[in-house]
């Protein structure tokens, strides 16, 4: 297959990580920041062909694992509304909440449904006139330009009866909170290849410069990961941290300025609250005042409980890479796939999701 098989070719990669394994001189730790990153790592044994010196740690890069408790609550609330119809995507639907989950709340009645894009959850609004129509706007940069497309296209018609419960949140002042966290030393990270496609590589830069650590973005198949460890590995050896791209046929540094410009156009920065870490100031997108009728949260009045935690459950520690999954005593034994106890174990971009489907090192 064109463009894809020549990113697997295995001659090329044992190429890849000799030359990993002959730059390599000192244990480095490297985060892979995307949820897609570890499901391709795990996927084809990659840290068990990288040399021991390089040990390889999963990020908060998967946007349902990172979205709490507390605003997983909100989505159900407000899908036991009367006259409303929630929209998602399909990953969302088993992510338990601190009582319930979207699944459940389904099944006792509510009127959700899974949606492929922004356009599926627009089309819905126009087909139901007298419903309110909520889509629940989960993801990074990658998916906020078409939850901005939606809204600015929902104003353009005059689409009264479609909202969005905004959770979108930004990659980079996550990597600062986890950097300015120190709970463990990181030597390089694996930046996201979508964000980056959309953000471009300029808003990194802060890493090397602040923090000394380099930065390299990847694509997602087994030699554009591969080449993004041989390259910060010779960054780590030669002392020189920087920002580069290891997939330039996807990500430029200057991004995708269109979609740069709807997300500046319906959205302004605002913080946001990341499970296992807390509100990030600056980490997440809310509606400019001029589209804030199509705010969820403020359109309707929720009674919410307590928050609650699942006991036991490590996802927050996974997310910043204190912990793996094997180090959860719930892993495999009360958490599968089939029934999640915690969000890394729905997404199919979650760590736990990948450790049980590919097994663990």
């Amino acid at each position: 297959m064109k463009f894809i098989d020549e990113y697997r070719d295995p001659a090329l990669a044992e190429k890849l990580v000799k030359r990993i394994e002959r730059l390599s001189t000192r244990h480095v730790r490297l985060m892979e920041f995307c949820g897609g990153h570890t499901v391709a790592i795990m996927r084809n044994g990659i840290r068990q062909l990288l040399p021991p010196t390089v040990e390889m740690l999963s990020g908060p890069g998967c946007p349902v694992c990172v979205t709490a408790n507390s605003d997983i609550d909100k989505a159900i609330a407000l899908s036991r509304l009367p006259d409303v119809i929630i929209t998602t995507f399909g990953d969302m639907m088993k992510v338990p909440g601190s009582y319930s989950s979207l699944q459940k709340a389904r099944a006792e009645g509510a009127d959700i449904r899974i949606v492929y894009s922004t356009q599926d959850a627009l089309q819905i609004s126009r087909e139901n006139p007298g419903k309110s129509v909520i889509f629940v706007g989960i993801g990074f940069e990658t998916t906020s330009p078409t939850v901005a497309a939606s809204v600015l296209q929902a104003k353009s018609e005059n689409i009264r009866n479609f909202y969005v419960l905004c959770l979108l949140k930004l990659c980079p002042p996550v990597m600062k909170a986890l950097l300015n966290l120190g709970e463990i030393k990181l030597d390089g990270i694996v930046c996201p290849g979508h964000v980056s496609a959309v953000i471009g590589t300029h808003p990194y830069q802060f890493i090397p410069r602040d923090y000394g650590v380099g930065c390299v973005v990847s694509g997602f198949e087994p030699l554009d990961i591969l080449l993004s460890v041989a390259m910060l590995v010779e960054q780590i050896e030669s002392s020189k941290p920087q920002v580069e791209i290891a997939y330039r046929r996807g990500v430029k540094p200057e991004g995708n300025l269109k979609a740069l410009e709807m997300m500046d156009k319906a959205f302004e920065v605002a913080g946001a609250d990341w499970r296992g870490i807390g509100i990030i100031p600056a980490s997440g997108l809310k509606l400019r005042k001029e589209y804030e009728h199509f705010d969820a949260e403020k359109a309707f009045t929720l009674k919410l409980e307590r928050v609650k935690e699942a006991k036991g459950c490590i996802c927050g520690a996974i997310l910043r890479g204190v912990k793996t999954p094997m180090d959860c005593k719930l892993f495999r034994k009360v958490c599968f796939p089939e029934h999640p106890v915690g969000p890394c174990m729905v997404s199919s971009e979650g760590a736990c999701a990948a450790y049980y489907a590919y097994g663990a090192d």
